[in-house]
């Protein structure tokens, strides 16, 4: 049952986007719980599931917040926003092949920030901090040096304009941005990102920016 009133139109209603807020302490987890709960884009549940935005909360990850990750995401098919003070180097990739697509630091946790977080997650956008992204970039494409000249190397087969649309999806341009880039409408970008991550088993955008970028095509 959702935790907020329906005091809403029922059209309203309908677009609301379903949240679950996991937390390590019941302190945290109430201080997101009563940022989110001002927005009426925001329908606050107890538990994450098939459609719903799964909000966790976390000071660092571990082998067992990374097997929460997983299992929400891909067991319990919710999508995943990751609210954490701090990422090793050696994680970011983890996380995102997780099935991550929107992170937030714990300081720049705003109610603002996380609204715009979980929007996007239950869009299948990616919304990585700039510092992140710079640093998943440099990380994929050392991997990729790494693996460069190595005989039997997988080919992900990527068309050009499907290479088009994640190379600006990794500029942080978003759907309507990028199809006034390429002149194309807003549901050929849709359809190209949707084709490519069912084609590739890609869990959101962040996710295909990595292979591309692990593969040396952006």
């Amino acid at each position: 049952m959702s935790i907020l009133g329906a005091d809403g139109a029922v059209g309203a209603a309908d677009r609301r986007v379903p949240v679950a807020v996991t937390a390590p302490d019941p302190i945290s987890r109430e201080g997101a719980v009563s940022q989110l709960r001002r927005h009426p884009e925001i329908d606050l549940r107890e538990e994450s599931g098939p459609g719903t935005v799964a909000l966790l909360i976390e000071d660092a990850l571990d082998e067992a917040a990374l097997t929460r990750l997983r299992r929400i995401v891909r067991s319990e098919g919710a999508r995943a926003v990751l609210v954490v003070g701090a990422i090793r180097e050696s994680e970011l990739l983890d996380v995102v092949e997780c099935g991550v697509g929107a992170i937030v630091w714990r300081h720049e946790a705003t109610a603002h920030k996380l609204v715009q977080a979980v929007l996007a997650a239950s869009r299948g956008d990616g919304d990585l901090p700039a510092d992140l992204l710079g640093r998943l970039i440099s990380q994929v494409g050392t991997l990729h040096r790494g693996a460069a000249g190595r005989p039997g190397a997988p080919s992900l087969g990527l068309a050009p304009r499907e290479v088009d649309v994640l190379r600006l999806v990794a500029e942080g341009l978003d759907t309507g941005e990028i199809a006034g880039k390429l002149s194309y409408s807003e549901r050929t970008v849709k359809n190209v990102m949707h084709g490519l991550t069912t084609r590739l088993h890609l869990r959101n955008r962040a996710h295909a920016v990595a292979y591309a970028l692990r593969e040396g095509y952006i």
